[in-house]
């Protein structure tokens, strides 16, 4: 098991007035916890950890087309995280915001979701009468099912994975499956709901638009079209904005304090975002397991009331309206050496296709026999994910949206000098590196910033 535990002394948090907040990511693969606190210097780490997840469960119903992970094991590392801070340390927080992985479901029934327990740190929970994790990943919803479904009143258009129709694909295929439950919400929702002791779920604006079927413009659920195909309205959150609070906790929590404040729900892509952009003027370039472009929207922008499936752009809810613009690119990525300055050699790196082209497989071109050496395969392939972002964010459009700066994050880009020259080849802007993102930071900056 992966552990990453970093501190720094708390002496800051004595001074009067002081925020101490806790940050928590649940991720993909992992949990991440800091707590940040806020000096006369600006806001500072003070202590952070990790622990991997190792959730991955089988897929009863969808077989190897459902990616679903086991709550029971989320909430464990999550326990880890928190049982690995100083007590004392954990007294001190008086906020706490939580992200975590969009899109995805689960499913759990009121007032049995969780059972809170005696523990050496304070209270606990497990959770109770919980499904599993139908995560972003999934990819039981076909293209044939996804044009089945009704369209909805939304700038997104609908892809597997999504919240909404993970309901749809189990009232088709499964519906006893849905009976036992009475509410739903992404992974980071159902947290907030067991530690508030919700009656029904929250959701933010930005983890309801990735769930499909919602018009960020009024901020409300497709309910008509919804209802006349039957979807089960009583499933859906109440939505609230980002910042809001979702209540306070009903329990300590490791040594948290009763009453503790907790933020609604976030998305982790805006957590990260939110984590490194300082300025209007910075595009975010982050490649690690997967890589997004990212600049912000003018003030006031709305987003189009009807989704363009061949659009690679998506706009996704930010903080203070609509904000952020993001293109995907899953890929694997490998360590490659500086050598080989040019290749006629030609990749298109897209192993699983793009949301809005999932068609689009990898592909290689213009082979020859001289460019097959490890050089000319690396920089085609560097060269093939910095362009493929370019194809969906051209260069001309950051510089119309007033960008004056990259800030590249992320472990693949930081360690691999080939894509970083490829980036700078691509988008003649000034890069600067070392600005790694991070959802639990940004998760507790968003309520740190709260006033």
């Amino acid at each position: 098991m992966m552990a990453d535990n970093q501190a720094i002394g708390l002496s800051p948090c004595a001074t009067p007035g002081t925020l101490c907040v806790l940050g928590i990511d649940l991720g993909t693969t992992s949990v991440k916890a800091a707590l940040v606190i806020e000096t006369e210097q600006g806001q500072i780490v003070a202590q952070s950890c990790s622990r991997e997840t190792q959730a991955q469960a089988d897929s009863l119903a969808a077989g190897a087309q459902g990616m679903e992970q086991d709550v029971q094991r989320i909430i464990k590392a999550l326990n880890e995280c928190l049982a690995a801070f100083p007590r004392e340390h954990l007294q001190r927080v008086s906020r706490i915001g939580i992200s975590g992985q969009m899109h995805g479901v689960v499913f759990w029934k009121t007032n049995q979701g969780c059972k809170w327990a005696k523990s050496g740190t304070g209270h606990t929970f497990q959770p109770g009468e919980v499904s599993h994790l139908i995560t972003w990943q999934d990819g039981r919803c076909s293209s044939s099912f996804l044009s089945s479904l009704p369209q909805p009143q939304s700038h997104l258009s609908l892809a597997t994975g999504f919240g909404c129709t993970t309901i749809y694909w189990y009232l088709k295929n499964s519906p006893d499956f849905l009976k036992p439950y009475d509410a739903a919400g992404t992974i980071h929702d159902y947290v907030v709901a067991m530690l508030c002791d919700l009656e029904r779920p929250l959701m933010s604006v930005q983890n309801a638009a990735s769930w499909g079927y919602f018009n960020s413009r009024s901020k409300s659920w497709n309910t008509e079209i919804l209802r006349e195909s039957g979807f089960p309205l009583d499933l859906l959150p109440e939505v609230g904005d980002p910042g809001d609070i979702a209540g306070r906790m009903s329990h300590d929590w490791h040594g948290i304090p009763k009453g503790t404040e907790v933020g609604i729900a976030l998305g982790d892509f805006q957590c990260s975002v939110y984590s490194c952009m300082t300025e209007r003027t910075d595009a975010v370039l982050n490649i690690s397991t997967s890589a997004q472009l990212t600049v912000p929207m003018p003030l006031g922008f709305q987003p189009p009331e009807t989704p363009d499936s061949l659009s690679a752009v998506a706009y996704f809810p930010y903080f203070d309206g609509y904000e952020v613009l993001e293109s995907n690119v899953y890929t694997q990525m490998i360590n490659a050496a500086l050598a080989q300055n040019d290749t006629r050699l030609s990749i298109c790196p897209t192993v699983f296709g793009e949301r809005h082209m999932p068609e689009q497989l990898a592909s290689v071109t213009s082979i020859t026999a001289s460019d097959l050496s490890l050089g000319h395969v690396t920089r085609a392939l560097c060269h093939g994910i910095i362009q493929n972002l370019h194809s969906m964010l051209p260069f001309q459009h950051l510089k119309e949206a007033g960008v004056k700066r990259i800030l590249g994050s992320g472990s693949a880009l930081s360690k691999n000098e080939v894509l970083k020259q490829e980036v700078e080849k691509i988008f003649p802007f000034p890069v600067i590196y070392g600005k790694d993102v991070d959802a639990a930071v940004g998760a507790a900056m968003v309520m740190l910033h709260r006033r």
